[in-house]
């Protein structure tokens, strides 16, 4: 066996068991949109939220997983328009705000008074902003893979920055549309996402969530298999809208402009040292100056929830907030 896979099998020793919701539902959020929801672990127990990432990525059963069910009780959804909310691939009435505004509802409907907030990657953008916008219903954050949805950040995932250390699949991405639309990819795919053909949205879909997967993982698999097409659209669509508006953010750097609100809450950053996606310089601007942050910088490992050690280390904080 290799050290990668001898590291996988290592890693998902640590999970816990699969378990069974023992609530699911669909709520009605206003707008023609109705969310999935569900509950799992102890009933009683210490409640976590888990935000998916994208957007547009939808919650898994393996996200379950990383807490142990008899102490906490885990509730995750499906952002508007992915994974089983509907309707799908809709990006009406679907911006920062009301994703903001159905976790209140989520809240408000379990009866919950405040809960610890789990989110990587776009997940940690959506905790950070929801901890800004309700400070008091945030005990705790745990987040990974820093995305704080600025400017820079675009520019280095859809400008070049990481292209350079990928000039293959940055070809294959770039090459897609005409050379003259290169200068501003995220619109230009805009076009094609919502061309309203469905064939030239898939095939558009699918490259553009490959150059984001095959780039998630240290491992560099740029051979990763192209997501199946309905998946690919409903992703792509999403994550492509929500980057073309700069996230329905005020300004640039807001997250950072309001972190002044939730310096009081306690957060783990765990970030990995070699993630492409979201480069930990980051994570790094966002515990600078934050005293009850603690940034734990992750050796060899990339960008992926699955990565094995970014895997244990969300398993070691998780583990230890136990009560």
């Amino acid at each position: 066996m290799d050290r990668t896979a001898a590291q996988k099998r290592t890693s998902a020793a640590f999970l816990y068991p699969p378990v069974e919701p023992f609530d699911q539902r669909m709520l009605e959020v206003g707008d023609g949109h109705r969310i999935y929801v569900e509950q799992c672990g102890n009933p009683k127990g210490r409640t976590v939220l888990v935000l998916h990432g994208g957007p547009g990525g939808g919650a898994s059963p393996a996200m379950r997983r990383y807490f142990d069910p008899g102490v906490y009780r885990v509730v995750l959804f499906d952002q508007r328009g992915c994974g089983r909310s509907r309707p799908s691939a809709s990006v009406e009435s679907n911006t920062t705000a009301h994703l903001i505004g159905d976790i209140e509802a989520i809240r408000t409907a379990l009866g919950i008074e405040d809960f610890i907030v789990f989110g990587g990657s776009w997940g940690a953008t959506l905790a950070l902003l929801y901890a800004e916008a309700h400070p008091e219903r945030v005990r705790q954050l745990v987040l990974r893979g820093i995305f704080l949805a600025t400017q820079a950040e675009l520019d280095w995932f859809y400008g070049g920055g990481a292209g350079a250390f990928w000039p293959d699949l940055w070809k294959q991405f770039k090459s897609m549309v005409p050379e003259a639309e290169r200068g501003n990819l995220i619109g230009a795919y805009h076009q094609r996402l919502f061309s309203g053909d469905w064939a030239t949205e898939a095939r558009f879909a699918r490259i553009w969530a490959h150059w984001e997967n095959a780039l998630a993982s240290v491992d560099g698999d740029a051979s990763i298999a192209e997501a199946p097409a309905e998946y690919a659209r409903t992703f792509a669509r999403l994550e492509n809208h929500y980057f073309q508006n700069r996230a329905f953010l005020e300004v640039d750097g807001q997250i950072l402009r309001d972190r002044h609100r939730i310096e009081h809450i306690p957060a783990i950053i765990v970030q990995g040292r070699l993630d492409m996606v979201c480069p930990p310089t980051t994570a790094w601007k966002l515990a600078d100056g934050w005293a009850k942050a603690e940034l734990r910088l992750v050796a060899a490992a990339g960008h992926a929830l699955s990565e094995p050690p970014i895997t244990a280390e969300l398993l070691r904080v998780m583990n230890a907030l136990r009560p």
